[in-house]
C-alpha cells in the first residue's frame, strides 16, 4: 500500500513539473529574387531579406517563486542553396525572475540588442544603411558571453554583456574579448536607445569601440526614425554614420518605409550614402511578402529584391 502511495505522488509529482515546462519549434523562412551590383549585376535568388531565415529550440521551465530557467539553440539556414550553419545564433541556458534575465553561452551581445532598432526598410537588406552602405560594423555576436538583463522600470531597461576571458569566438585569448551594454526607453509613442560596444575580439570585427543612439516617435500616420552610429578603431580614423526614415502605414497590411543614410570616414574624402524605400504585405498573421530598393553612391552597394517572409 505504501509503495503503491508513494509511485502516485512521484506519477503526480512529475505531471505537475511537466505542466510547469514549455519546450517550443521556431522559425523564419526568409528567400527573396532580387539584382545587386555587387555580385555583378545578375539576378539571383537569397536566403533572409528581411529576417535571417533560421530555425531553433527553445524551452523554460518554472522553478517555483518567479524563477524560471530558460534556454535556446538557433540555427541559421541558407534558403538559397539549402546550407545550414552550426547553433551560431543562440545556444545559451540562463536563468530570468524578478531580479531581470541571465543567460551564458552564445548570443547577440547588448549593442545588437539595439543596433537596428530605428532602421528604415524593416532592418533588412533593403536598409539605407545596409549592405555596406554604413562604412562602420560591429561585432554583435559574442560566444561563452554573459548577458544580463535589468527589469523594466518606469519605461527604462538596460542590459550589459561580456566574453569570458578564457574562451573568447577564436578560442585564442590573446585576441581579446568583446563588451557591451545598452540602456533603452520605450513608452508611449517615443524609444530610444544607447549602445556601447568594446571590441577586442579581431575575429569579429575590426578592434574598434562604438557608440549608437537610436529613436522612433510614433505619429500615428508614420512612424520617424533616425540613428547615429561612431566608431573609433584602436588604429586609424573615426566614422561617423547617421540614418533617417519613416515607416507609413497606408493600410491595415500595407506598410512602406523610406530612409537615407551617409556614412564618412573622418579626415578623408570617403564617404557612402544610400537612400531605400521598401513595402510590406501582411499576407496573414506569419506571412509576409515585400519589395524595396536601395540606391547608392557607391558601386557594389545598389539592391533591388522581392520575396516573402514567413514565421513559423
Amino acid at each position: 500500500m505504501k509503495k503503491s502511495l508513494i509511485a502516485l505522488a512521484a506519477l503526480a509529482f512529475v505531471g505537475a513539473a511537466s505542466a510547469q515546462s514549455s519546450v517550443s519549434l521556431y522559425g523564419i523562412a526568409d528567400i527573396f529574387v532580387g539584382d545587386s551590383d555587387a555580385v555583378g549585376s545578375k539576378v539571383a535568388a537569397g536566403s533572409g531579406g528581411v529576417n535571417t531565415s533560421r530555425w531553433g529550440i527553445k524551452g523554460t521551465e518554472d522553478l517555483g517563486g518567479g524563477l524560471k530557467a530558460n534556454f535556446n539553440f538557433e540555427q541559421a539556414v541558407d534558403l538559397g542553396n539549402g546550407a545550414a550553419s552550426g547553433f551560431t545564433r543562440q545556444a545559451n541556458v540562463g536563468l530570468s525572475g524578478g531580479f531581470g534575465a541571465l543567460k551564458v553561452g552564445k548570443s547577440w551581445n547588448a549593442l545588437d540588442d539595439v543596433f537596428g532598432a530605428a532602421n528604415s526598410g524593416f532592418d533588412s537588406k533593403l536598409s539605407a544603411n545596409a549592405g555596406g552602405v554604413w562604412l562602420n560594423g560591429y561585432a554583435g555576436e559574442a560566444a561563452a558571453q554573459l548577458h544580463y538583463t535589468t527589469p523594466e522600470f518606469a519605461g527604462f531597461t538596460a542590459a550589459v554583456s561580456t566574453q569570458l576571458n578564457g574562451n573568447v569566438a577564436s578560442g585564442n585569448a590573446a585576441k581579446g574579448k568583446t563588451s557591451a551594454f545598452n540602456v533603452t526607453y520605450a513608452k508611449g509613442p517615443v524609444t530610444a536607445a544607447l549602445g556601447y560596444e568594446n571590441n577586442k575580439n579581431t575575429d569579429l570585427a575590426p578592434a574598434q569601440k562604438g557608440t549608437m543612439l537610436n529613436g522612433s516617435y510614433d505619429l500615428g500616420a508614420a512612424k520617424l526614425l533616425g540613428s547615429y552610429y561612431t566608431t573609433k578603431p584602436t588604429t586609424g580614423a573615426k566614422t561617423n554614420s547617421y540614418q533617417l526614415g519613416a515607416d507609413i502605414p497606408v493600410t491595415g497590411a500595407l506598410t512602406v518605409s523610406v530612409g537615407f543614410a551617409s556614412s564618412k570616414v573622418s579626415g578623408t574624402s570617403t564617404t557612402s550614402r544610400a537612400f531605400g524605400v521598401a513595402g510590406a504585405y501582411a499576407l496573414s498573421k506569419r506571412t509576409t511578402a515585400y519589395a524595396g530598393i536601395r540606391a547608392a553612391n557607391q558601386t557594389g552597394k545598389d539592391l533591388w529584391a522581392v520575396g516573402v517572409n514567413h514565421k513559423f
